[in-house]
């Protein structure tokens, strides 16, 4: 899009200070009618003056609609009500007196009596807001019309629904919209490109594009055969490109050469000028040819808090300018560039805007460049209706009103929209915020000719410039998130395409099959001076490895697409994952300097197919970190990918001999390298049968494993259905399934298990649309929502594709395309304890299972044996406190998707079945210091904390049983846990510090623990073990070597573990805890706790309800 600076050529340019001096009397006369009409009968005007100035008044109605109007439950509606308005529950000071009592009221009744006072309480709602959101249906809608026309008023209809997931709900709304433009009365419409087109790809714009023309060409033939009006809704900065490439290729067909049609454009971003120059140079090309003029429905912008948001959680500018001057700026530099000259009758300005100033301004030039018959003058229904009459009986043009409106089914979908103009209005920026303060709208004047002064100041250049194609590559000094690439940027889109476009890069090195062979290569790790470097020179080497990846993103984003089957969507975040892995541990290295730790010689890494890029590297540059050496060995799938990976970390710095890259065979070449004595470490991320192959193989192999999971998404009946199904799909079938942490179960609770209850009609009805959607093929293609399998499914995911056990039936069933391409699948009721509940298919296919309660959810949850992840979906609070509390998974996830953690926001790593090994979690801040070993400092260097009393008490037991030296030393053993404790593991960390998004990392205490004393143990030692397990309130047990290990159990050995143990331990999927006990309570207690992420969305459509990120226990 162009980002010329100069003024549209034609348009008279320059507004005259006496021009601004009339625009400034005009405004001043039509706030003083308004007032006084407004005094007159002050009406909902008055009720929504008081609600914007309230300090509590938004959050509270935002509460009210979220929570008690939404949800489809009526019991889950009135614990609402009961909740929010209850005895003792504050309530604004804008609710009236009546109000306040029916609510009080309604609060009491409301659990004894739901159904009956939950729709008394949304009917008024509905009355409250029903100046806001018109009913679509019936004498509501008809009624309001004839009131517009009398009032001399234009209805622009805006039909509000339900989330488009499916084509089946995208039909649905293209038909009801269709239906208001055949009605007698109705003759404008708006219509968004993502309401009547599902599971658009930012990355195919021209795919989206085309396919949009094909929807909505209907719609624009039946505009023309009815004489109505159709506007295209601009919506977020995403879609900016995409909606006027669809503008102008629509109009552009020769049906609709004389069909006058409009498009919106926001003036919060600074591309809007460049927007603006494209279409008036088509308006006039369009004009010149004997076509019809174009209509630009000019607004400020209604979605800075989701554009905020958006921006902040991928690490993007914001696209929108910072402040509302400069937005006021750009408005007013882009009525000066589109009023008058050549563009008078080639396009048609609507002025949207209840900024009384900039609609004066905007009249003043159209009178004074002859253009008065260019202008409409637009507001919204409802939000200040006495100076909307006023301005329209004072303006040429019949002034148009935006008017949402809403089928009464649909009222829930009205909420988002109910957010952003609440919020918008309550800002004390806002013009409307002004207009019904005391000051009024004179308080307004200077900030209007700062605008006027300034608009030709302000930067008309886009604030997002991200070009992966020339950018320069930066890695800070200290962590920070690598931005994902933007797909709303053309740049980014050509650069993507070239990329899958290019041929995939052949596997050159040749594989191993000689034992011999392997033990040259581990030799020469063994060997290498890498350890020999000092933290800070290692940390400094895996910054310019960061920075060698990033310029490697696009060889990587080929590799993989071309290799692995991916899509951009699923390939380019994990690029950035493993840039932030060798820059976040880079910071992990230097932490090491002066620190008793001695690294391992050499690690081997052994990593799955499914991420070919994040998690192979990712544990190449963790282990190099701590001063290892590494040999990695692909898997077979994806051997290109890692060879390109490989490659970029060498350019970056990382010596040949510190990282070597071997394929080897399943066989003895294999085994070789797993079982090398000089090998101290092994990383895996894989199935829990192959954890167990190599420890068989190595009964002494110290294993860092990431295994299998069987995660679950629980949805409660107080949930957002839309936000909820949307988040499942992503979470089941991104990637085809083929994630450790994909959702291949949904617990549904309550109400939304039961196909006879609304919520759960609903539910059913829009996830089965939404996956049949779902767009299966190669991840060249770029309209591709679903990929390929890596390979022919193998027996477990074939039978999980193919049968239903007894009692289940598909909503929706697999259709194999080709070897490797099949259609998603849903099957429904999974039975509590049956093979899908256990089984881990590791593909696109998800169970459905019911729950009465919560509580029973949570069972269903737990019971799989593993602990991955898994998500909530619930608005209750005290839902979620709940089901954090006893969710057994290392990573937890509440009103948000299950997948795609990132580094340090959401460390990755689970419990129970899911992990073998000490449990810390890649992409956290104790990953790198588990690969070597560490060693007591100097006791006096340790930190010190009051102890608890059970820890006192167990110091006074050792005291007798102890020596002065070995008394000391657990003396300062125990003061350096309670320091820690105090310091680090009872404390919740967010280093993030968004404000969309809690992401709180924390350890929880084992239920248990075993203490193993093997026969060389000192007794000193578990006393050191129970100390670290006292003082987290962990029960401690401590037996011989002969135990035997529970499945997935955690044992902490001390001493040396016999083979026998160790052998029972890898066949039950144990993790046997063997480090050197040390002193340091950092480092000791980590063996008594495990870590979790807990990531949670806090705002609602952008609004951010509270400050708080903490996690309740």
């Amino acid at each position: 899009m162009t980002e010329q600076l100069a003024p549209v050529p034609g348009s008279t340019g320059g507004i005259p200070d006496d021009l601004v001096e009339r625009a400034v009397a005009r405004a001043d006369q039509w706030a003083r009618a308004g007032a006084a009409a407004t005094g007159d009968d002050p009406g909902p005007s008055a009720q929504l003056a008081a609600l914007m100035h309230d300090p509590d008044g938004v959050d509270f109605t935002l509460r009210f609609v979220d929570r008690v109007a939404r949800p489809e439950d009526h019991g889950v509606a009135a614990r609402e009500l009961a909740r929010l308005t209850g005895p003792g529950a504050p309530l604004p000071s804008f609710v009236g007196g009546a109000d306040r009592a029916l609510l009080r009221a309604g609060a009491v009744l409301a659990p004894r009596a739901p159904h009956v006072v939950v729709p008394l309480a949304r009917r008024r709602l509905r009355q409250l807001v029903g100046h806001l959101i018109v009913d679509a249906g019936g004498r509501g809608l008809t009624r309001r019309l004839q009131e517009a026309r009398d009032e001399g008023f234009r209805l622009n209809l805006n039909l509000l629904g339900e989330a488009v997931l499916g084509e089946d709900e995208a039909d649905r709304r293209l038909a009801r919209t269709m239906d208001l433009l055949r009605r007698d009365d109705v003759d404008y419409v708006s219509v968004k490109a993502s309401s009547v087109a599902s599971q658009l790809v930012p990355w195919d714009l021209e795919g989206s594009r085309d396919r949009l023309v094909e929807r909505l060409t209907p719609l624009y033939r039946l505009a023309r055969e009815t004489g109505s009006f159709v506007n295209l809704d601009m919506e977020e900065y995403k879609d900016l490109d995409l909606t006027v490439a669809l503008f102008t290729t629509l109009l552009a067909r020769p049906e609709f050469h004389d069909l006058p049609a409009g498009i919106v454009l926001q003036a919060y971003l600074p591309d809007s000028v460049g927007a603006l120059e494209e279409l008036a140079a088509f308006a006039r090309e369009r004009v010149a040819a004997g076509g019809a003029p174009i209509k630009v429905r000019l607004v400020k912008g209604a979605n800075l808090s989701m554009e905020q948001v958006d921006a902040e959680l991928h690490d993007w500018p914001q696209a929108p300018y910072p402040t509302k001057a400069e937005v006021d700026a750009n408005y007013v530099r882009l009525l000066d560039r589109a009023i008058g000259g050549d563009l008078t009758d080639a396009l048609r300005l609507g002025v949207a805007s209840h900024h009384l100033h900039h609609v004066a301004l905007a009249v003043e030039l159209a009178a004074d460049r002859g253009a008065e018959r260019q202008l409409d003058v637009e507001m919204l229904q409802g939000m200040a209706p006495a100076q909307a009459r006023v301005v329209a009986r004072d303006v040429r043009e019949q002034l148009v009103l935006y008017t949402p409106v809403v089928h009464a089914g649909d009222f829930d979908a009205a909420v988002s929209y109910l957010v952003r103009r609440l919020e918008e209005n309550a800002s004390p920026e806002n013009y409307l915020y002004a207009l019904f303060s005391d000051a009024g709208p004179a308080s307004y004047e200077e900030r209007f000719r700062a605008s006027v002064r300034d608009r030709d100041a302000v930067p008309a250049t886009p604030r997002r410039t991200q070009d992966r194609a020339t950018e320069t590559p930066t890695i800070p000094g200290t962590f920070r998130n690598e931005p994902d690439t933007d797909p709303s940027l053309a740049a980014n889109r050509d650069w993507a395409r070239r990329a899958i476009g290019a041929p995939v890069p052949r596997v050159r090195e040749p594989e191993l099959t000689d034992p011999d062979a392997v033990d040259h290569v581990v030799d020469r790790a063994a060997a290498s001076p890498w350890s020999e470097r000092s933290p800070g020179e290692r940390a400094a080497v895996l910054r310019d490895a960061a920075r060698a990846l990033v310029a490697a993103r696009g060889e990587l984003l080929s590799v993989m697409v071309g290799e692995a089957g991916k899509t951009i969507a699923e390939a380019d975040p994990e690029i950035s994952e493993a840039v932030d892995f060798a820059a976040y541990y880079a910071d992990r290295a230097a932490e090491l300097e002066g620190a008793p730790f001695t690294p391992d010689r050499v690690v081997v890494v052994t990593p799955p197919w499914n991420f070919p890029i994040a998690i192979p590297l990712g544990g190449c540059v963790a282990a190099l970190a701590a001063g290892a050496s590494v040999v990695i060995k692909p898997a077979p799938q994806v051997r290109a990918c890692a060879e390109v990976g490989v490659a970029a970390l060498h350019r970056g710095g990382v010596p040949a001999d510190a990282l070597q890259l071997v394929h080897t065979d399943e066989g003895d070449a294999g085994r070789r390298l797993i079982t090398h004595p000089s090998v101290d470490h092994v990383v895996l991320t894989g199935a829990s049968q192959t954890a167990e192959l190599f420890r068989s193989w190595r009964p002494d192999l110290r294993l860092v494993a990431e295994t299998s999971g069987k995660n679950a998404l629980v949805i409660t009946p107080s949930a957002d259905p839309d936000l909820a199904v949307a988040d499942l799909v992503r979470s089941a079938f991104g990637h085809a399934g083929q994630k450790c942490s994909a959702a291949s179960l949904a617990i549904l609770v309550g109400s939304v298990a039961s196909t006879r209850t609304p919520a759960g009609q609903r539910f059913h009805r829009q996830l089965v649309d939404a996956v049949r959607t779902l767009r299966v093929g190669r991840g060249t293609d770029p309209s591709t929502t679903m990929g390929p399998l890596i390979g022919p499914p193998d027996e477990k995911l074939e039978r999980a594709l193919t049968r239903l056990d007894p009692g289940e039936r598909w909503l929706v069933e697999p259709r194999r395309l080709e070897d490797t391409l099949w259609t998603p699948g849903v099957k429904e009721p999974v039975a509590a304890g049956s093979w899908f509940h256990r089984t881990e298919c590791f593909g696109p296919v998800l169970g459905l299972m019911h729950a009465a309660t919560l509580d029973e959810a949570l069972e269903l949850q737990n019971a799989t044996g593993y602990g991955l992840t898994g998500g909530l979906h619930a608005l209750d609070p005290d839902e979620i406190a709940h089901w954090t509390a006893r969710v057994e998974v290392g990573n937890a996830y509440v009103n948000r998707h299950i997948t795609g953690a990132i580094v340090q926001r959401q460390s990755f790593g689970g419990w129970k079945g899911s992990v073998v090994g000490p449990g810390a979690k890649p992409g956290g801040p104790n990953y790198v210091a588990q690969f070597g070993t560490w060693h007591d400092g100097p006791l006096e260097a340790l930190a010190s904390a009051p102890l608890s009393t059970p820890v006192a008490d167990l110091l006074a037991t050792a005291a007798r049983e102890s020596g002065p030296d070995d008394l000391t030393w657990l003396r300062a053993a125990a003061g350096s846990d309670a320091a820690a404790w105090r310091d680090e593991f009872a404390v919740e960390h967010d280093p993030t510090g968004l404000r969309a998004e809690a992401n709180v990392f924390r350890y929880r205490p084992l239920p248990s623990l075993r203490v193993v004393a093997a026969p060389d143990v000192a007794p000193r030692d578990v006393l050191r073990v129970r100390l670290a397990a006292a003082c987290a309130g962990v029960p401690v047990t401590v037996v011989g070597p002969d135990v035997d290990p529970g499945p997935a159990e955690r044992l902490r050995v001390v001493g040396t573990a016999p083979d026998a143990l160790r052998r029972a331990a890898a066949s039950v999927g144990a993790s046997l805890v063997d480090t050197p006990v040390v002193a340091d309570g950092r480092r000791e207690m980590l063996t008594v706790l495990r870590e979790q992420a807990v990531s949670r969305t806090r705002h609602r459509f952008g609004h951010v309800e509270d400050a708080g990120g903490a996690v309740p226990d």
